[in-house]
């Protein structure tokens, strides 16, 4: 909320589920959020450590019943790996932890009547069918729409025009039909039918083989990709630029001052200041916003561009493979493949981006204008990596370069940096004031403790 004042009459409050740090008390999970507890967190009284899945199931079954009495709403539980050092190893994705799952209880369900349904363009040109319903309360709120997911699952669930369908909310938040009560159905109704062109632009919808949606191959031309794929690049997680949101992008677009992101780099101040809502001071801090951002590194102007199946992390992955831009454009696709999660989808999405010369021309206009392009450190080919498959751990502080360029060189180098010492540690990499517990714990296994020198001496 904008409201502080109101914020502050609510009484927010949290429970506290993880301990992050350098030298935590201990090496699993379960002992520092009770050492956490200690030190005067909140921490929830509810969490217990499993050896087997039996336990695990039986404490999902404790918690289907016993979640009512709970004076909050939870919709599940989290099962973690407790081993510090595995959750280094099996480490993260863009969005989640590959160590930790939730397993979601049965969700809440209503029945409503389906009014009509929309279909909505996204910035990839994907087609999303939107279930418009009579309103109907559901875990606390009113719901009025409901996502279709595609074509196939308006076919698996044969929904017909005015049905009474069943509605629950995924993961408690986003509503969606999972079903149709067939007994309220009026004989003569007519199925739903999946749209054939896009209701923005008109032009034939396609859907590739193996593929589940529909989208509109007018990329240039169809209005809700255009401002989709400025709005993708201006988001937080790609080039971060304040001032501008879809409203503003909107605007900018009826007005006729940008047709893709590199019209944003040439907005002037006599362009902006006679514009709805855009006064003298939001944009100057919209054209500050604007510079600033030719400092964003590669990896999120890459992520920016938009192109179809490179999320954050497949940007982070190629930039390492692929230091310069031009490196990634002249790519072939085994070159593209040999890449850390790079398959043949998204191997095919990228030489056919680079394959468009409008593509090439977007990005040299980006190019003209200041973006990075390309990234000063020095990482090693795919097929240059000497220490793949070692596990270091870096204890202590070092003079001449940060942990955190250690950890990034040594991943480089193709080897793991964990944060714990255990039997499965090759090498402890030692600085100044290495922590005393890592020291007796690599002594006690045998583990060779290595200075920075005789770090760099083995590649």
């Amino acid at each position: 909320m904008q409201n502080t004042a109101m914020v502050a009459k609510r009484n927010l409050d949290c429970f506290l589920y993880g301990l992050s740090g350098e030298r935590l008390p201990a090496d699993n999970h379960y002992d520092n959020l009770k050492e956490a507890r200690k030190w005067g967190f909140k921490i929830p009284d509810y969490f217990v450590r499993c050896t087997t899945l039996d336990e695990v199931y039986a404490y999902i079954r404790l918690w289907d019943q016993k979640r009512k009495e709970l004076d909050f709403n939870i919709d599940g539980i989290v099962i973690k790996v407790d081993n510090l050092s595995i959750q280094s190893k099996l480490g993260f994705t863009a969005k989640s932890p590959r160590w930790a799952i939730a397993y979601k209880f049965p969700a809440e369900q209503a029945e409503t009547q389906l009014i009509s349904v929309d279909f909505q363009v996204g910035r990839t040109g994907t087609v999303t069918p939107v279930a418009n319903l009579q309103p109907v309360l559901l875990g606390g709120t009113t719901v009025k729409r409901a996502s279709l997911h595609n074509s196939d699952q308006i076919r698996i669930l044969d929904i017909h025009q005015h049905d009474w369908v069943i509605i629950e909310k995924g993961g408690e938040i986003i509503p969606k039909i999972v079903g149709v009560n067939v007994q309220k159905r009026h004989p003569m109704t007519l199925p739903v039918e999946f749209a054939t062109h896009c209701p923005e632009c008109g032009t034939l919808l396609q859907k590739d083989e193996g593929e589940a949606r529909h989208y509109c191959p007018n990329i240039r031309n169809c209005p809700p990709q255009i401002k989709g794929r400025i709005t993708h690049f201006v988001s937080r997680k790609a080039m971060d630029i304040e001032g501008l949101g879809e409203e503003t992008i909107e605007l900018l677009y009826q007005k006729n001052l940008i047709r893709d992101v590199a019209d944003l780099y040439q907005l002037r101040k006599e362009d902006l200041v006679d514009l709805e809502r855009q006064g003298e001071k939001s944009v100057e801090n919209l054209l500050s916003a604007l510079e600033a951002s030719k400092n964003v590194p590669y990896e999120r102007v890459l992520f920016g561009l938009g192109i179809r199946h490179v999320g954050e992390t497949v940007a982070k992955k190629l930039v390492k493979a692929f230091p310069k831009l031009e490196d990634l454009i002249h790519a072939g696709k085994d070159q593209l493949i040999s890449v850390d999660e790079v398959g043949d989808k998204i191997a095919d999405s990228i030489l056919a981006y680079f394959s468009d010369p409008e593509h090439l021309e977007l990005v040299k206009r980006l190019q003209k204008s200041g973006l990075k392009f390309e990234t000063k450190t020095k990482v090693l080919s795919p097929d240059s990596q000497p220490l793949t498959g070692y596990t270091f751990v870096i204890s202590g502080t070092f003079e001449s370069v940060s942990r955190q360029e250690l950890k990034e060189l040594i991943e480089s180098l193709g080897a793991s940096a964990a944060s714990s010492v255990t039997s499965r540690t090759n090498y402890v990499l030692a600085g100044k004031n290495m922590g005393p517990g890592k020291r007796k714990k690599a002594e006690s296994l045998g583990i060779p403790i290595i200075s920075l020198e005789e770090f760099y001496q083995m590649f």
